[in-house]
């Protein structure tokens, strides 16, 4: 029987700024899919873009939306993590690393799904950390608060029964090519608070801390048409 993919959802519906709220159907983030998982009612799906933040040790020959016709787009987010490289052991370190290292892969995030006139599936592995900072940036320029924004990312702790089965190896096919570090599984408020203060703390907000990344103040206003209904 199809599954559902796990931790998908719409992040439709959020008051944003001057009055304005998140469009519905337009960005979706969930864990990743597989090929033949079933949305709930009212998730546009299958999407017409899917990002895709893992890297490339975790991706196998195809995407599994790819048969359904979604263009795919590979957005790493932790290629700083390579074998060698001294790992983090906090989620809140991991985070700022994705700042310190992907600022630029944020912005071409940005620049797909602020162009992409269909709907867009964010996904990672669990769906949590990548994927949280990729949507957490998404809501802040659109003018989404912090309070909402770190709401819908602790929406996760819901979905972490299913996180998991999808994660865990077994014995009916090949083992997942991502597993947690030990004590990474759980959601972390104060590691996606941090990302909110580097982009709070930034003198031009979190719009200058994109700019200055390399992304454009033409892009955040073509986002916000995108994204704002």
């Amino acid at each position: 029987m199809p599954d559902l993919t796990p931790n998908l959802r719409d992040i439709g519906g959020l008051p944003a700024a001057g009055g304005r709220a998140t469009a519905t159907g337009r960005v979706l983030r969930s864990a990743v899919p597989r090929a033949g998982d079933l949305a709930p009612d009212g998730i546009a799906w299958p999407p017409s873009l899917v990002i895709d933040l893992r890297s490339s040790t975790e991706l196998a020959e195809a995407h599994p939306l790819s048969a359904a016709g979604a263009r795919i787009v590979n957005v790493p987010l932790l290629a700083a993590l390579r074998p060698g490289v001294a790992p983090v052991d906090t989620l809140t370190l991991l985070y700022r690393l994705v700042l310190d290292t992907a600022a630029d892969e944020l912005v071409r995030l940005v620049d797909e799904i602020a162009h992409e006139p269909g709907p867009t599936l964010v996904h990672c592995a669990a769906g949590k950390d990548r994927t949280g900072i990729s949507i957490a940036l998404l809501l802040r320029l659109v003018g989404v608060s912090g309070d909402d924004v770190l709401h819908d990312y602790n929406l996760t702790e819901h979905a972490r029964h299913e996180i998991d089965a999808r994660l865990r190896p077994s014995s009916a096919g090949p083992p997942p090519a991502h597993t947690y570090p030990p004590g990474f599984a759980h959601v972390s408020p104060e590691a996606i608070e941090s990302v909110l203060e580097v982009w709070d703390g930034h003198g031009d907000g979190v719009e200058g801390w994109f700019v200055e990344a390399g992304g454009s103040s033409t892009s955040v206003d073509q986002l916000r048409r995108t994204l704002l209904a």
